[in-house]
């Protein structure tokens, strides 16, 4: 059984995650170990060289990770990430999907794609999750 009874629920409990909020990311869908988010890219989020900046993918692929870790199991933390960014974003929204792998007693393991607008794969990361 899933910790959000509805999107409405974990959009609301996300709500006060003030960065992401405040970076323009949106909770998609979230349903048991697996969740959603997306960004329309701005301005704010490029680099100084006009790029997108990976502190910006990195904050989506997070609150897309949370998001499916507290779908299973509420507080947990962040306890390992690994990130690869594969190719640099040339369309105007990023989506970020997370599954869980591996749910366990103390930890769960997750992976995360970031895909662009145009179906390119931007980034991959594994994330392990540490239950409180």
């Amino acid at each position: 059984m899933s910790e959000f009874r509805s999107l409405e629920e974990a959009r609301e409990y996300f709500s006060h995650d003030r960065f992401a909020a405040e970076s323009g990311i949106v909770l998609e869908e979230i349903s048991e170990g697996h969740a959603v988010a997306s960004m329309e890219l701005t301005s704010r989020h490029q680099n100084a060289q006009g790029g997108v900046m990976g502190g910006a993918i990195f904050t989506l692929m997070d609150l897309a990770f949370a998001a499916a870790c507290s779908s299973i199991h509420r507080p947990t933390v962040a306890q390992q990430i690994s990130i690869n960014y594969l190719n640099s974003p040339k369309g105007t929204r990023l989506t970020a999907a997370a599954n869980c792998k591996k749910d366990g007693r103390t930890s769960g393991v997750y992976q995360i794609e970031i895909t662009d607008d145009l179906g390119r794969d931007i980034a991959f990361a594994v994330a392990t999750a540490f239950k409180l």
